[in-house]
């Protein structure tokens, strides 16, 4: 599989300017760049990636734009989203550079995103992440920590095996406790890299290096300064949040951006399309090294493909993704196939490649292979429908018919079912989401209004702040939106589920209680660290390892986290 990725590197590799001879090599060092990448496989694993493709488009358009000011060429530069709600930014020593939804989400002009990415990549430039040595002992530790599964898996069988990391000081030979303290590990991990602060010297060094090659790319100088007083203005509520952790001594910066910005002048942008080219044969020629594990060469092939989204490299890309995608759904029972999402992965990719290059041959081939997929679908089609009449099914054969066949006479009356039993199992956020989807495919007709009525009986039984907030949204109409805001009143302040809140504040994170359940969620987290000392004092190490990755997964950014990270013990 890896074949076709090299033949484009090389071919890439030869055809820029100045040729072979010229191009730097793939990577200076690729056991750090493949170290940096698997602290950002954790990551991403840990917390996800949002799915949008316009919005990493533009980070990766602006991103490049920067990076092409550098003249760095050690690694090849990557831009990543990650799912974390507070804003914020961290670029690991490899060149892979991560911004959060939260921080996307509070609407950065080009200019403020240019700075925030031009800071990002000044870490890289000065190489800050080698620079702090306890950064790069995290990093050496990640090596360990990716295969912490099986070394823990194999401490059943006797004591003579690899140590693993233990910076809680916990005995980790608790029977049972293999998948918590391997999520752990990761959890640590991650939450270092992403929350720890560089010292004042790094990220003056970084303000200073990403304004200056802001500017140089054609930004507004300003845009930094106004970066970090449009963060002021969002989240006046504290400067422990977020951007503001990672990144202290928060009025002498805006003072010296503002410095700074008068002397620099905003330069003409030239062409970056050679440069992105290049940045993309280096990620390929990665992706086809031996130490490209199964792990991490999706990101880099993502990387690839985001850093130029045209020619035959990217539609190699493209088509690699696709197929493994539609290859696994057509591995499965023909009932069990999801037709309908790869249906609608083959649309998205066709629209972005017609909007790029709409003159390309590769548009031809993805409507062919979207129109065979959308024939097989209907053929299978009574044969569900059959299934569906006789009423002998389980529920993934509903959600599958569901997204297979939306527009269907019966669609209706399916999430309709789907809603009731979700319901009766307790699962409440799929149960809202259902009886939502049934009004919404039979509207004005009497399902619809079953719907209605049983959302409406539902409402005061909900307790996940998630399925509530599902109901506070403008479609809804006002007496049911009225109901499900006063019950979230009731239980913001006051819910159980750390993951609830933490599930609450990912799907809804401007929402009008987003405080009030933030708060709670720092308690709940503070409770689950009370755990922990009580657990490690009576030796539970594998309740204690259960509470650290709660805590880690659902409130890394809490005081509590802090607290855990204030107890690390890393040995070099």
């Amino acid at each position: 599989m890896r074949r076709p990725v090299a033949v484009f590197a090389l071919f890439l590799l030869l055809a820029g300017a100045g040729g072979a001879a010229e191009s730097p090599p793939a990577a200076a060092d690729e056991e750090m760049f493949f170290k940096s990448l698997e602290a950002a496989a954790k990551a991403l694993e840990q917390y996800g990636a949002p799915d949008d493709e316009a919005l990493l488009a533009r980070v990766n358009a602006i991103g490049y734009r920067v990076a092409r000011q550098t003249g760095f060429d050690k690694y090849p530069f990557s831009f990543y989203l990650i799912n974390l709600p507070e804003p914020n930014a961290f670029a690991l020593p490899g060149g892979q550079i991560f911004i959060t939804r939260g921080m996307l989400d509070i609407g950065l002009s080009d200019d403020a995103l240019a700075a925030l990415l031009g800071h990002e990549i000044g870490h890289v430039v000065r190489e800050h992440g080698v620079r702090m040595q306890r950064r790069a002992t995290l990093l050496n530790i990640l090596s360990q920590a990716v295969l912490v599964g099986v070394m823990l898996q194999a401490n059943r069988s006797g004591p003579d095996v690899p140590a693993v990391p233990d910076p809680y000081g916990l005995e980790r030979r608790s029977r049972g406790g293999d998948l918590v303290q391997g999520a752990y590990a990761a959890s640590m991990i991650v939450g270092e890299l992403l929350l720890r602060s560089y010292s004042r010297e790094f990220e003056d060094e970084a303000d200073e290096e990403g304004q200056r090659m802001a500017a140089a790319a054609g930004f507004d100088p300003e845009g930094t300064r106004k970066l970090m007083e449009q963060l002021a203005s969002r989240l006046p509520q504290s400067r422990e949040y977020g951007y503001w952790r990672t990144h202290p001594f928060f009025d002498d910066r805006v003072n010296a951006a503002r410095a700074r910005g008068v002397e620099l002048r905003r330069l003409e942008p030239g062409p970056d399309g050679e440069f992105r080219q290049r940045n993309q044969a280096r990620l390929l020629a990665l992706a086809a090294s031996p130490k490209a594990t199964p792990e991490v060469l999706g990101l880099v092939k993502q990387a690839a493909l985001s850093a130029w989204p045209v020619g035959p490299p990217a539609e190699e890309l493209r088509r690699e993704r696709l197929h493994a995608r539609r290859d696994a759904e057509l591995e499965k029972p023909r009932l069990a196939r999801r037709y309908g999402e790869v249906v609608a992965a083959y649309t998205q990719q066709h629209g972005l490649v017609a909007s790029l290059t709409p003159d390309s041959p590769f548009l031809a081939e993805i409507e062919r292979e979207r129109e065979a997929l959308e024939r097989e679908a209907a053929e299978v089609y009574p044969q569900a429908l059959e299934v569906w009449k006789s009423g002998v099914y389980e529920l993934p054969f509903l959600e599958t018919f569901l997204a297979n066949y939306p527009g269907a006479e019966v669609s209706p009356a399916v999430a309709l079912t789907l809603g009731e039993a979700y319901g009766r199992l307790g699962r409440q956020t799929e149960a809202v989401a259902k009886l939502l989807r049934a009004r919404e495919l039979a509207a004005g007709q009497e399902i619809a209004n079953r719907a209605g009525e049983l959302l409406a009986r539902l409402v005061p039984r909900l307790d996940r702040l998630a399925a509530l907030g599902e109901l506070t949204g403008e479609e809804v109409e006002p007496e049911l939106r009225a109901a499900a805001e006063s019950r979230l009143d009731e239980l913001a302040g006051s819910y159980a589920d750390i993951a609830d809140g933490a599930e609450y504040l990912r799907r809804f994170p401007s929402a009008r209680l987003e405080a009030k359940v933030r708060e709670r969620l720092d308690l709940l987290a503070m409770n689950l660290y009370g755990e922990v000392v009580l657990y490690q004092g009576i030796g539970d190490s594998l309740r204690a390892l259960d509470r650290i990755q709660k805590i880690l997964a659902h409130a890394p950014a809490s005081p509590a986290a802090d607290r855990l990270r204030e107890k690390i013990v890393i040995d070099s």
